[in-house]
């Protein structure tokens, strides 16, 4: 039998109504952020290749198993992408009014750190080890618990349409309720988390359309509160080398300035076009500590050059650009504050990441969005990136 269209009714007309019904406009499929999930989808891909470069040689931390750290990026890639769309099924809305139930496990299990459960990784004393070759390190999803506590507090009278903006009472609340888990993560030290933080902070504040005198002030206060960290002698000898290195890269070059000479020299040996996957021989001499790590960016540089490191930072980019489009474009103010908390975190952290590699930062231990190894982190930003389809999935349709 033909169809009015000129189709044959059996055999397709089912499977056209089936196609049509995922990509009808206001489907679930139509409505997510394609730009954003192919590009976060493409960097966790070639960061389980620049993964595997840094590590199929290093039989001391492989177990002996070249596919060793490959595999468990992937594994880790995946369940990441499971927490995503477990994310945007539960909704932004809906974790909205779990925030409080949220924000006690964070602060419980960052508390948790400092007891004998925790343990001390590359100086920081920031991680649980759950048995089995498996840690946790609870500041990755203490950053995501204070965007949704600050914007929950921030937002909830402008929502409910009885006020413009955020009183002052209110912003006193979102910036105690993020004080407690920074000093706690402080006390570990986690330096590099906090400057995470604090930014995220600075930028939920400025989109919530606070008075800007608390954006200075807060600048203020984090600049004496620097000079005071300093004068007090509060950091650990680890961070006061890192900081002097970064001020004078000749410094110790065999020591503290190590990492950072030898991530510039293989980034500097990479040229336009790179050694070629597998081929760089920084990496492959395993000269670079902590490349699949901190320091993976350096993998992308020597072995697929300047086009090889200018890809991932136009992903990142897009990433950030479809964050902002997404944050412009919901009506809620919760929405756009998470969203634009959600943009501080990628945009800072993915700047201290590779610019650390460059030189031009100081290392701080924190790794590349979604590139980097690592299960805790990558957990954390696909997560994030759930938040941000819900909020684009749950806007309304414009006509």
């Amino acid at each position: 039998m033909t169809g009015a269209n000129g189709f044959s009714v059996s055999g397709y007309g089912p499977e056209r109504a089936g196609w049509t019904r995922i990509f009808a406009r206001d489907s679930l499929a139509r409505r997510l952020d394609w730009p954003i999930l192919l590009a976060a989808v493409a960097l966790s891909l070639i960061g389980s290749l620049l993964v595997y470069s840094a590590t199929r040689n290093r039989t001391e931390i492989n177990q002996g198993d070249p596919y060793f750290f490959l595999f468990r990026h992937l594994v880790n890639t995946g369940i990441g992408l499971a927490l995503m769309m477990g994310t945007v099924w539960l909704g932004h809305r809906t974790l909205r009014n779990a925030v409080p139930v949220l924000y006690g496990l964070s602060v419980l299990l960052i508390l948790l750190v400092l007891t004998p459960l925790g343990s001390t990784v590359n100086g920081a004393h920031s991680w649980i080890q759950l048995g089995g070759g498996f840690s946790l390190q609870p500041s990755e999803f203490v950053k995501i618990t204070i965007i949704l506590g600050m914007a929950m507090l921030l937002a909830a009278r402008v929502d409910a349409g009885d006020k413009l903006y955020p009183d002052q009472r209110t912003v006193l609340q979102s910036l105690g309720l993020a004080a407690v888990p920074m000093l706690v993560v402080m006390l570990m030290p986690d330096l590099g988390s906090v400057m995470v933080m604090v930014i995220i902070v600075l930028g939920v504040l400025l989109a919530s359309g606070a008075s800007h005198r608390w954006v200075f002030g807060l600048l203020g206060a984090g600049a004496a509160g620097a000079i005071a960290v300093w004068q007090l002698h509060i950091l650990d000898d680890y961070q006061i080398a890192r900081f002097a290195a970064f001020a004078n890269p000749s410094l110790d070059p065999a020591g503290v300035g190590y990492n950072t000479n030898q991530a510039r020299i293989a980034i500097g040996s990479g040229g336009l076009t790179g050694s070629g996957l597998f081929e760089g021989s920084q990496t492959t001499g395993q000269f670079v500590p902590e490349q699949q790590t901190d320091f993976v960016f350096t993998v992308a540089g020597e072995e697929l050059g300047f086009v090889g490191g200018g890809l991932i930072i136009v992903l990142l980019g897009i990433v950030l650009w479809r964050a902002c489009r997404i944050a412009r474009e919901t009506t809620e103010l919760y929405g756009t504050i998470v969203a634009a908390g959600i943009v501080a975190w990628f945009a800072f952290q993915s700047f201290e990441n590779i610019g650390m590699t460059l030189g031009i930062m100081p290392v701080t231990g924190l790794p590349l969005p979604f590139v980097s190894y690592g299960g805790t982190s990558m957990f954390a930003v696909w997560v994030a990136v759930g938040l941000l389809q819900s909020i684009r999935v749950q806007r309304p349709m414009s006509a």
